[in-house]
């Protein structure tokens, strides 16, 4: 005779990883559907990611501040058109507090492994605490951008003076008067560099590959402007959308369809050599900053002093390979010493490689740890967000999720998708979710078939950029417009979702009872 027992009761219905705007929105997801029973789990001490995270000098948003929010929660008090980082940290404390998240965050709260039990449908969530939560589904609001990127050059740690990486800044270091040098010239570069250049006595950036730069429209909003948003939230949603449709060109035209009409990016690229040009009247320092590959190939950016900056007195720019860091100081190939008393790292962050997504071993079906199958068989995940491998899971930024136009779009619709299948889910009284291999395995082939057209395959020779893997695939953005990945958010068919149900009370060793999947 069989041995009946209960079905494990999980501690939670659902558990985000992940405290930054991904899992904020996963929780405000949540909240609005009536699902109560969640957590969020966050190592740090307080919420935010990265914009708790990076607090550099001259660290703001480098979209436009009308899309970067919730465009439910739309923020009327940014003071500029690209807002500083310190406004987007008190933003994600506004929407914690309006949507009553707090209660459901647990801070100072690692992760540190996960392992789904095929017998219970729930996963096992391991603490750093020594502790065991299980939840019945796992959502990884973990973000990409988030693990330091330290250079592989020798000698670098042995440097004796300050060394701090720009994610990692350290306030009570005075540059005031210092001898500094900053290894890099992506993004946040672009921000740092022209914000401590007229503190520090002198200033030697090291370039390996330059960026594309345009102007900054980066204007400040009058309190009349900031009112007419607060009073009409029509006019600001209209701001949102020109905004965005302008963005969406570029990313959709420019960058996705490169190949059909490469003439957008040749003009964009136009504008930012006449902004070169406009700043920097010395030709070589000019050929020095110049990008030798397509406009979109690394993530671009936009300042309005950045190139300036090295036509100060106290600036160099340094493009000989470094050949080694010593104690007091950097030598490169050319046989240059350049002594320094603080280093800073510019140096950006881990993406699609093993270790950062995901950021902990996660042990789906079988016992695969997702990380390494990753890692051995290229980045891909149905829509961005599920994999065969990992029942009853949504990770908010998995391969091919992002279009690029709008971090806030991608989490509002992976978290659109993720609680579509638990309504699901719910409603067929189902304890079991996972995407079919014949449903991931479509996404995937549409969106390699898609990447032969961007601008990645076309003009991306040199960049260096970090939109490639070590499999030479660009999983970071989903190659298609902004819209068609709303759309699809919304309209996905849920007969690409297995749906099963374990019972109450189950016969040990009895296989579930399958739910007939519709749409």
């Amino acid at each position: 005779m069989k041995t009946q027992t209960r079905g494990e009761r999980p501690d939670y219905e659902v558990l985000v990883v992940g405290a930054g705007f991904g899992g904020i929105g996963m929780g405000i997801r949540l909240r609005n559907a009536g699902i109560d029973n969640f957590i969020i789990l966050e190592q740090a001490g307080d919420i935010g990611g990265t914009w708790r995270d990076n607090t550099y000098p001259g660290v703001a948003v480098d979209v436009s501040s009308f899309m970067y929010s919730f465009s439910f929660e739309q923020n009327p008090n940014w003071s500029r058109a690209y807002a500083p980082g310190e406004e987007l940290k008190a933003y994600a404390d506004h929407c914690a507090d309006k949507y009553r998240l707090r209660s459901k965050i647990r801070l100072n709260t690692k992760v540190t492994g996960s392992e789904f039990d095929e017998n219970q449908h729930l996963w096992r969530v391991s603490l750093d605490s020594g502790g065991i939560l299980t939840t019945r589904y796992l959502i990884l609001g973990v973000g990409a951008l988030t693990q330091p990127k330290l250079p592989d050059i020798p000698g670098v740690s042995d440097f004796a003076g300050k060394t701090m990486h720009t994610a990692r800044w350290d306030h009570d270091c005075d540059l005031d008067g210092k001898r500094v040098a900053v290894i890099g010239t992506g993004a946040t570069a672009v921000q740092v560099v022209p914000a401590i250049a007229k503190a520090v006595a002198r200033l030697d950036v090291y370039q390996r590959t330059p960026i594309w730069c345009g102007p900054k429209p980066d204007l400040l909003i009058p309190d009349l402007l900031k009112a007419v948003f607060r009073w009409v939230p029509l006019a600001q949603s209209s701001a949102r959308m020109a905004v965005s449709a302008a963005t969406e060109a570029v990313m959709t035209l420019g960058i996705v369809h490169h190949k059909q009409v490469p003439l957008l990016v040749e003009k964009i690229e136009s504008a930012c050599i006449a902004h070169l040009h406009k700043q920097v009247p010395d030709p070589e320092l000019r050929e020095k900053l110049t990008p030798k590959y397509g406009f979109g190939c690394k993530r671009p950016s936009f300042s309005n002093d950045y190139y300036a900056t090295f036509t100060r007195d106290n600036v160099e720019l340094v493009t000989d390979s470094i050949q080694r860091i010593t104690t007091d100081g950097i030598v490169t190939a050319d046989g240059c010493r350049r002594e320094i008393d603080t280093l800073i790292l510019a140096t950006g962050f881990k993406v699609f490689e093993r270790g950062n997504t995901p950021p902990f071993p996660v042990y789906g079906r079988g016992g695969v740890e997702i990380g390494q199958w990753w890692d051995q068989n290229r980045y891909q995940a149905y829509q961005g967000i599920a994999l065969p491998l990992m029942p009853n899971a949504f990770s908010i930024t998995g391969p091919y999720g992002f279009t690029g136009a709008s971090y806030f779009q991608l989490i509002e619709n992976q978290t659109r998708h993720a609680l579509r299948c638990i309504e699901s889910a719910r409603r067929r009284k189902a304890t079991y979710i996972a995407v079919s291999q014949d449903a991931h395995d479509r996404y995937f082939r549409w969106a390699l078939s898609r990447t032969s057209d961007t601008v990645f395959y076309n003009s991306c020779a040199g960049s260096n950029s970090y939109y490639f893997d070590k499999h030479g695939d660009t999983p970071l953005l989903r190659p298609s417009s902004a819209v068609s990945a709303w759309w699809d958010s919304r309209n996905f068919s849920l007969k690409d979702y297995r749906f099963e149900s374990l019972s109450t009370l189950r016969v040990t060793g009895s296989p579930p009872v399958d739910v007939e999947a519709s749409a």
